[in-house]
């Protein structure tokens, strides 16, 4: 991994947080770039990369397969949310009418930092650019009905992301959680990941090739629950920030 760094993307371009001295990034993200000019704190925030994909992992804690009641996977459950459905940091999720119960899912995304195809585990994690917060919304009610994910986790504001991409950050033990109005719902450690990030990697580019800026979505722990129209939903991963959003009904 590289030297630990907080990087944002605002309406005026990439910005860099090194120990607290915020610059702007100069050349190519997932190419060659360096820190450049001192500039103020970043006060709006765009999502941190809008990838081609999203694959997510489903039931990849053994808390959260406990309590949606289905046995561990043998292997990684895969689905993709479409990345139309990002929203920054800040952005409001809507509730869509009629679909009845929606849920917030606290997540450690992977942002995939050069193109992979059929990697080894050995090598995946030199793939990694870095990490974020993702909030892996979903129409709980539509996706016991449909029996599959794509309805259920692909509408419009269903995938926060941000506040940015950290980099250098171990994904071994890293502590995330969920926040419904200031009260903890969720927590956990990516320690209790059932695939780890490695895993996931290799298997993933055994099927898709993965491209710069893609999402690797690796799972939420147990503590999953509905939203309603003005929450706010935080979601904090140690090491990159926390991810905050309001909630409002679709009109």
């Amino acid at each position: 991994m590289t030297t630990m760094r907080r990087i944002f993307r605002t309406p005026a371009g990439y910005v860099v947080d090194a120990d607290g001295v915020y610059r702007t990034l100069e050349g190519d993200l997932f190419g060659e770039w360096h820190a450049g000019a001192e500039v103020p704190a970043p006060t709006t925030l765009l999502a941190p990369v809008m990838p081609s994909k999203i694959v997510c992992i489903g039931l990849n804690y053994k808390d959260h397969a406990a309590e949606q009641g289905k046995p561990l996977p043998a292997e990684p459950l895969l689905f993709l949310k479409p990345s139309s459905a990002i929203i920054a940091p800040g952005e409001a999720i809507v509730l869509p009418a009629g679909v009845g119960r929606v849920d917030y899912e606290s997540e450690v995304a992977v942002v995939i930092g050069r193109r992979a195809t059929k990697v080894s585990e050995a090598d995946a994690l030199s793939y990694v650019f870095g990490l974020t917060c993702m909030n892996d919304v979903t129409a709980r009610d539509l996706q016991k009905k449909d029996g599959r994910y794509t309805r259920a986790k692909g509408f419009d504001t269903f995938a926060p992301l941000g506040p940015c991409i950290a980099t250098g950050l171990s994904t071994d033990d890293l502590a995330v959680s969920g926040l419904l109005n200031g009260e903890v719902r969720q927590q956990s450690s990516t320690r209790e990941l059932i695939f780890p990030v490695a895993t996931l990697i290799a298997y993933i580019s055994r099927i898709m090739t993965l491209l710069p800026g893609d999402i690797v979505s690796t799972g939420t722990p147990a503590g999953i629950g509905p939203l309603q129209a003005g929450d706010e939903i935080v979601v904090r991963v140690q090491g990159i920030g926390e991810l905050r959003n309001p909630v409002r009904s679709d009109s």
